[in-house]
């Protein structure tokens, strides 16, 4: 994949990724009023990033403690290595309980592990039931954010979409009477529903329970109503104590949506009265990110999606450019971690401006990672060969400082001269959205120079001065 081919696809509708600029700008500065609201905001980002890096300095004993406890509630525990595995254990759960029937609330993991195609190839009809995520459904598409998952969809497209698929009036564009349509099309799914499946937010080792975070109240319906509830989560989710969850829960809703709390905060301990529980874990990778010096602070996330609703490339170019579940700066550290060759230009979708690390609530500094990712990429020898003969040019010249003031020079001279055409064609990237300086007639150690010269003390000057001090 190649996310500047793909973002250029995006920024051809000029009108679109105007919208979806501004659309995901207001969400950051809804975040940034929330903040502004709590004087021990910092306070409780320091707090988030020493729980986390704590957790995983210990991950294996709290995963274990997580697992015994959730066991002794009445909950099933399985660990999956590979997304192949946990798709083969979720669906030897329903196939033991003739499961036909599926509804899902938001879960990355499952968007992760491609559970959907997977379980549909099987015959068992599996139905997202969160709004943005049963748009994007019904549009055979992945979602494009992780917590706006049809960020960027139009509501026009919604309406004619739901038009086709519910039935709704044509050319009906009002989010009302759209969002009711939805409601009445998910309920029947939620009353004919074998099974439930959730994510998890948040696990908690102490207690054997997990909180899942919902503002549309799909996750708690769809598990209260069939006896089977499987719960899908990577172990980064896990958190040591009951009271270290008040923390996370006080950042997570305002860094993702500028709301003091989620609608829906739902605790589960063990099975409900007569039905089962099962919990599947999945590593996908992670145990070699947390073997990293460089990158195992990527495992804090918390999906919130701060990150991408601040960053400028992301906010321009799409979800759907980074083909990655987890999309902008976080998804540029985590790509590259399970596939380097593959993901190689990701962290290059980066300004390196450090926003995403700024708003980020539990501190991971993004933007060093995705430079660290940068020079990584190198040493494994994946970047273009047309970036690294022009990198070897460039490094020739910065070495050679006679060669680089003749450099200079000699552009100052003819740089302005050189038709636009050498500058700007089909065959130099470079040009196509950018526009060169204006060439300036005096190198900088010239100028340095001068002004050092103009500014230098005269005899005279330096006499009286000499004359002034022996008066004393």
């Amino acid at each position: 994949m190649n996310h500047a081919t793909n973002a250029a696809e995006f920024v051809a509708n000029g009108a679109r990724a105007h919208w979806h600029d501004q659309a995901l700008w207001f969400v950051r500065e809804k975040r940034d009023r929330m903040a502004h609201s709590l004087p021990e905001w910092e306070r409780l980002r320091e707090t988030a990033s020493a729980i986390k890096a704590h957790t995983t300095s210990h991950l294996a004993e709290y995963l274990e403690q997580f697992d015994e406890k959730a066991t002794s509630l009445g909950a099933k525990v399985h660990w999956a290595q590979t997304p192949a595995e946990h798709n083969e254990i979720v669906h030897s759960i329903l196939e033991k309980h003739h499961v036909r029937k599926v509804v899902k609330s938001k879960s990355m993991l499952t968007e992760e592990c491609h559970l959907n195609p997977f379980l549909e190839r099987h015959g068992i009809e599996i139905v997202d039931t969160d709004l943005g995520e049963r748009i994007v459904q019904l549009r055979n598409e992945p979602p494009s954010h992780i917590v706006l998952p049809a960020i960027h969809t139009k509501r026009e497209e919604v309406g004619e979409l739901f038009h086709i698929h519910l039935g709704t009036k044509k050319g009906a564009t009002d989010p009302h009477y759209l969002t009711e349509a939805a409601r009445q099309h998910l309920r029947e799914r939620f009353m004919s529903a074998d099974a439930g499946i959730t994510g998890v937010n948040f696990a908690i080792a102490e207690t054997g329970g997990f909180v899942v975070c919902t503002n549309e109240g799909n996750a708690d319906l769809g598990v209260s109503l069939p006896n089977l509830h499987i719960a899908c989560m990577g172990l980064e989710k896990i958190i040591p104590h009951a009271a270290d969850l008040s923390v996370f829960l006080r950042l997570l809703a305002r860094s993702a949506t500028g709301q003091p709390i989620t609608s829906y905060t739902s605790h589960f301990h063990g099975p409900s009265p007569g039905g089962e529980l099962h919990i599947v874990m999945l590593d996908n990778g992670r145990s070699e990110i947390l073997g990293s010096e460089d990158f195992r602070e990527s495992l804090n996330c918390i999906r919130c999606g701060a990150c991408m609703n601040t960053c400028p490339v992301y906010r321009r170019s799409g979800g759907h450019s980074y083909e990655v579940t987890v999309p902008g700066p976080i998804g540029s550290v985590l790509a590259p971690a399970r596939d380097a060759r593959e993901y190689r230009s990701l962290p290059f979708a980066c300004s390196l401006c450090g926003s995403c690390s700024d708003v980020c609530p539990v501190k991971i500094p993004i933007h060093h990672q995705l430079l660290t990712w940068r020079k990584e990429i190198g040493k494994r020898g994946l970047l273009p060969a047309d970036k690294t003969i022009a990198m070897k040019l460039a490094a020739f010249v910065f070495k050679r400082p006679g060669l680089y003031d003749l450099a200079g020079k000699l552009m100052r001279l003819i740089g302005p001269r050189l038709s636009r055409y050498l500058l700007y064609n089909r065959l130099n990237d470079w040009g196509k959205q950018r526009e060169l300086p204006a060439f300036p007639e005096q190198s900088f150690k010239e100028l340095y120079a001068k002004r050092k010269t103009s500014q230098s003390p005269s005899p005279q000057s330096v006499a009286g001065f000499a004359r002034i001090r022996g008066s004393r």
